[in-house]
C-alpha cells in the first residue's frame, strides 16, 4: 500500500488481524509494516500513518543514511544480520562459541542456504497449485545478479540471500519464477499472470530494488 506524506510516498505492508488499534513498525531494513484491525479501511490506515508521518520519514532517512556508508559485517555474537526481514544477533542464528571468523562466515552462509531452501520448499507448493505449473527441479544457489531464475527446461533457482527478505517478498520471487514456466518473457501476459496471484507485486519488486543491497554477507 502506498501512502502520501507531504511530497513523499511511503510504501507500507499492511497486516490485518484481530486487534483493536492500528500500530506502525519500521524494521531496520526500512520495511514499514502497518498492523491494523480486521475491517479497517484504507483511509483509516493512511490517516494513522500520516499522524506519525514526520517520525516515519525521519526514521527512514536515518536508515537510508546508514545504508549509504559501507559497513564491515561484525562477525561477533551481537553482530546484526537480516533474516526474514528483521535483524537478529548472530548468536540467535548460529552457534558462535569457540568459532573463528572464518567458521562463523561459513556457518552463517550455510544457515541462509538451509533457511532459504526450507522456506522455498514450503511456499512453492502453494503457488504451484494456484498457477497449475510444476518445475522439473529447484535449487538454492549463490548469485550476485539474480534473485531467481527459470531455465527453458523448467529448472528453477533461488538466491540463498532471499532468506534475508520478508516472507511475502520471497513469495513474490517464487511466483515470478513459476510464471516463467508458461511465459518465458516479461510480456503483458506474464505480468498479468503474476498480478493474478499477487496484485501488489510491484511493492515487492520495489523492496528488492531499494533494500537488496543490504541483503548481503
Amino acid at each position: 500500500m502506498k501512502i502520501e506524506i507531504g511530497q513523499h510516498i511511503i510504501e507500507c505492508h499492511v497486516s490485518y488481524g484481530p486487534r483493536t488499534k492500528i500500530s506502525i513498525q519500521i524494521e531496520p531494513s526500512g520495511l514499514v509494516t502497518i498492523k491494523a484491525p480486521n475491517g479497517a479501511t484504507d483511509e483509516q490506515v493512511a490517516r494513522a500513518v500520516r499522524q506519525h508521518g514526520k517520525k516515519i520519514l525521519e526514521r527512514l532517512q536515518d536508515i537510508a543514511n546508514a545504508r549509504e556508508a559501507p559497513k564491515t559485517k561484525e562477525y561477533q555474537e551481537q553482530g546484526k544480520f537480516l533474516h526474514l526481514g528483521t535483524y537478529h544477533a548472530l548468536n540467535d542464528l548460529i552457534e558462535t562459541e569457540h568459532r573463528s571468523e572464518e567458521e562463523l562466515r561459513r556457518d552463517l552462509k550455510k544457515f541462509y542456504f538451509a533457511s532459504c531452501k526450507r522456506i522455498v520448499l514450503e511456499r512453492l507448493p502453494i503457488y504451484q497449485k494456484q498457477l497449475k505449473v510444476k518445475p522439473k527441479s529447484v535449487e538454492i544457489v549463490e548469485s550476485h545478479t539474480k534473485w531467481g531464475s527459470c531455465s527453458s527446461d523448467k529448472h528453477l533457482t533461488f538466491n540463498y540471500r532471499l532468506a534475508m527478505a520478508p516472507v511475502e517478498v520471497i513469495d513474490y520471487v517464487i511466483i515470478h519464477e513459476l510464471c516463467h514456466l508458461t511465459h518465458m518473457n516479461h510480456d503483458r501476459s506474464f505480468w498479468r499472470r503474476v498480478g493474478s496471484v499477487m496484485p501488489d507485486y510491484k511493492e515487492k519488486e520495489s523492496f528488492l530494488a531499494r533494500y537488496g543491497q543490504a541483503m548481503t554477507l
